[in-house]
């Protein structure tokens, strides 16, 4: 295939949905080697200026002479806008050697297009061997593709509602989903939110033994 039909191929997996769960992603993850071990990472989640801050954090990284990673969601013009390694976007050939690889596992498992791109970036930043990748949740956290790496902080920007259908439809009930990238004996950083929401932060991270 060419890039433009590989790109097609991928969109095409939007028609899978949004599958909330780890199973796919885990073993998907497993077959390409889990990547996502041999990098260490910070993970940001929250309703609103999440993309902001993931490249706020990998601009800070780069700026100390870190090679940096970040995966961020939604893409404005190219795809290969959402993978970048120190401000370099994803070569076409990798986005096309990747999914022309892993084609029939694709099929079969019936991936989604967000669960493919995640393995696809967490290969590329093991292989480029970056220092540090900042990970953008895609929706909610909990359950989330992204929430497969064990990250040293993990950042939770603001909290409203939003995706309530999915996520929930009360402010403790989007925060639930939202800590669940707290991993534990590691930092948690929380913006400005409703109290009942930071409430609910600060609880999680209390009992994961968070700083």
């Amino acid at each position: 295939m060419d890039l433009q039909s590989t790109l097609n191929k991928l969109y095409s997996l939007h028609q899978f949905g949004i599958k909330l769960g780890l199973d796919n992603i885990a073993a998907f993850l497993e077959m390409l080697g889990n990547p996502q071990d041999k990098f260490k990472s910070f993970h940001i989640a929250g309703s609103n200026g999440k993309g902001s801050t993931a490249s706020f954090i990998a601009s800070l990284l780069m700026e100390s002479g870190h090679k940096t990673g970040l995966y961020t969601s939604p893409h404005f013009v190219r795809f290969n806008e959402r993978v970048r390694v120190n401000g370099i976007q994803i070569p076409d050939d990798y986005i096309l050697g990747f999914i022309n690889e892993h084609s029939k596992y694709i099929d079969e498992k019936e991936l989604t297009f967000f669960e493919v791109t995640t393995g696809m970036a967490f290969k590329y930043f093991a292989e480029t061997k970056v220092d540090y990748a900042v990970i953008e949740t895609g929706l909610g956290g909990r359950l989330d593709a992204t929430n497969t790496i064990t990250p040293l902080a993990s950042a939770i920007t603001t909290i409203s509602k939003e995706h309530t259908e999915i996520l929930g439809d009360t402010i403790e009930k989007i925060a639930f989903e939202k800590a669940g990238i707290i991993k534990p004996d590691s930092s948690v950083f929380a913006g400005i939110m409703p109290d009942e929401a930071y409430e609910v932060i600060n609880c999680t991270a209390d009992e994961r033994n968070c700083r």
